[in-house]
């Protein structure tokens, strides 16, 4: 797969802007975990590869334990997550696939016993945020970096 365009060259002013808001959410006081989170799953619901490598790789960095980055995917089922992150990836779901039965009224009132109303506003920004990423990268191919396979 080829890269179509570099769109940080193609609109650098809309781009810093962009920049900015990201930095924004990650300076929010959100923990950094659950940003990392929240970013991998979005972006596996949007089948973004770029975004996927860079936030499982960036959340290892950060400590992020491998079978919790494995287990994003399939969180319902997995005994690892707290329940703030469970009802963080209920909503980040919700708000990603927000054409489909918008945010229920039993959702929202579900994630706000583990958010308060401010969190939720930076939770909701956070997953709008990689949704913005993930529509930039999709469509413009940005390719995620290429490991070389180890010798059998």
């Amino acid at each position: 797969m080829k890269q179509r365009l570099q769109f940080y060259a193609k609109a650098p002013a809309l781009m810093k802007a962009v920049t900015e808001l990201n930095t924004a959410v990650e300076e929010s006081g959100l923990e950094a975990s659950l940003i990392h989170l929240v970013k991998l799953r979005a972006s596996q619901i949007n089948g973004c590869s770029y975004c996927v490598d860079m936030h499982s790789r960036e959340a290892r960095r950060d400590g992020e334990t491998e079978q919790r980055l494995y287990l994003v995917a399939a969180w319902k089922e997995s005994p690892l997550f707290s329940e703030r992150e469970r009802a963080a990836f209920a909503w980040t779901e919700a708000v990603t696939n927000i054409s489909g039965n918008g945010v229920p009224d039993d959702l929202y009132a579900a994630t706000l016993e583990h958010f308060s109303e401010e969190e939720l506003v930076k939770l909701t920004v956070l997953v709008g945020m990689i949704n913005v990423w993930n529509r930039l990268a999709i469509p413009f191919r940005s390719v995620h970096p290429v490991e070389k396979a180890k010798a059998a």
